[in-house]
């Protein structure tokens, strides 16, 4: 059957099972293998993408529950807090092994994008369920505060 998406603003027509999870849609049929697979029962966050905006699970959301609705990966992720994010990251050296910051970048630009200045209960709430195996929680944290700041300077200049 067929199904039609749109992945970072192209879509794409392709022959699956609609019970097929977005995640191995994205990595096997459109090759966007930013978006990892870690425990595939939507509980450590690796395979987080934005879908119409807000942050899901890949691994547990069946393509056919996708619809019409825009799904941003982390290939096509492009937004002022995603790129300052990208840029905190780096300037904190955030990651270790890397392997869940797509994940972790993904569920940071939505909690910017809702909250320019986040507390750190809203980082705590909007990140649970990232998981990271390198244990970076307190550059993460500070990373989204560092880009949180960032933003907040180009408003103002």
């Amino acid at each position: 059957m067929p199904v039609t998406l749109n992945v970072n603003g192209k879509t794409h027509t392709l022959e699956v099972d609609p019970q097929t999870p977005l995640l191995w849609v994205l990595r096997d049929h459109l090759q966007l293998t930013g978006t990892k697979y870690g425990c595939g029962i939507a509980q450590c966050g690796a395979c987080t993408v934005h879908l119409d905006g807000q942050p899901v699970r890949s691994c547990s959301v069946p393509v056919s529950a996708v619809g019409d609705q825009p799904v941003t990966t982390i290939e096509g992720a492009e937004s002022g807090e995603f790129q300052a994010l990208q840029k905190a990251w780096q300037d904190l050296n955030v990651y270790q092994c890397g392997y869940c910051q797509s994940g972790q970048l993904m569920s940071a630009a939505r909690l910017l994008a809702d909250k320019p200045d986040p507390s750190d209960a809203d980082i705590d709430q909007y990140m649970s369920g990232n998981i990271c195996r390198c244990a970076t929680y307190d550059r993460i944290r500070a990373g989204i505060k560092q880009a949180a700041s960032d933003l907040a300077t180009e408003v103002s200049a």
